[in-house]
């Protein structure tokens, strides 16, 4: 009965946040006025196109976490954020209450730079709010002040730190989902075991998955998101055992080269157009950490790479990825 409930729970909480999209006011991205936006920042409770959304990207999970309408699994907490927040007028009208008279907002058509700079402006300098209204921290799921808030007496909130973000002017080309599938025979780091999780590095972006306690064949099966520089080079991929009172020790790492997939992407087209095929491979050689060939398929109209690698500078150890590519210009 239990699994039944929670089954009926996630759909009721589905069905809410298809009833918000299909709004009017949601039917047009909250920051460039695009039409029919498939993406949506979950902290701050926007909907956005997918080219605003390689721009919320690049800001950091810390000020805005992008999901897809669509194709994301969302927490029932997440949809509550959104349904709180009421939508893209809601919103707008608090962060951009003292937007410049005059002042030209992003249209559909907008380069990235200027776009991105505008999302900067709007979210993370908070340029456009009340100076008492400014957030002190997204880090939370409900970071947003909601319009309700807005009569509250908020003098006393800090203003939010912002830090240098050196990512911020690169121009994105896509999105890269890494589903971190397993680790197999990791090395042992303490007397008997490991406590592994995994970090992801593309560019100035990092991101990891959880702690799995005492497993040298832990299973993750954990999905994380990067955004894809114009001028992008090799996944990079760390395994680390944690350690509560010193240092996290390394367990092996290894490289992922993104050209094979994008390049083949690219020749393809819209995946979405196509039948499942194959439509590249990224080949095993004495230079990279291939275990065997990785095959490029497109499956369900969606780009997707299977790779099995054997961890380097390491006594033991291997990973399971699968990625999936999706260019901002689709």
């Amino acid at each position: 009965m239990s699994n039944f409930n929670n089954r009926k729970s996630s759909s009721d909480a589905t069905g809410r946040l298809k009833e918000l999209l299909h709004k009017d006011e949601n039917r047009i991205c909250a920051d460039c006025g695009a039409e029919d936006p498939k993406w949506a920042s979950t902290n701050i409770g926007v909907f956005i196109c997918l080219k605003c959304s390689g721009a919320h990207r690049s800001l950091g999970v810390h000020i805005s976490k992008v999901l897809s309408v669509t194709l994301d699994e969302w927490s029932d907490d997440e949809i509550d954020s959104m349904i709180e927040v009421g939508g893209n007028s809601a919103a707008n009208a608090i962060y951009e209450a003292f937007l410049p008279e005059g002042y030209s907002k992003p249209t559909p058509h907008t380069g990235h730079e200027q776009r991105l700079m505008f999302i900067r402006s709007k979210y993370e300098l908070q340029e456009f709010l009340k100076p008492s209204l400014r957030i002190v921290s997204f880090a939370s799921s409900k970071g947003l002040l909601h319009p309700s808030d807005s009569g509250k007496d908020m003098d006393s909130i800090s203003e939010l730190e912002i830090s240098d973000n050196t990512a911020g002017m690169v121009e994105f080309i896509g999105i890269l989902k890494v589903k971190v599938v397993k680790g197999t025979n990791l090395a042992v780091r303490d007397m008997l075991t490991s406590d592994p999780y995994v970090v992801l590095t593309l560019g100035h972006q990092k991101v990891q998955t959880a702690v799995i306690k005492s497993n040298l064949n832990p299973v993750w099966n954990e999905e994380l998101s990067l955004s894809v520089p114009q001028q992008f080079g090799p996944l990079k991929l760390q395994v680390f055992d944690h350690d509560t009172f010193s240092a996290d020790d390394i367990m092996g790492e290894a490289e992922v080269d993104l050209q094979p997939m994008i390049t083949s992407a690219m020749a393809f087209g819209d995946p979405d157009l196509l039948a499942d095929m194959q439509i590249g491979k990224w080949l095993k050689s004495d230079d990279n950490a291939l275990i065997e060939d990785s095959i490029i398929n497109i499956v369900d109209g969606k780009v997707k790479q299977e790779v099995r690698l054997k961890l380097q500078n390491v006594e033991s150890g291997g990973i399971e990825v699968e990625l999936e590519w999706t260019a901002l210009n689709q």
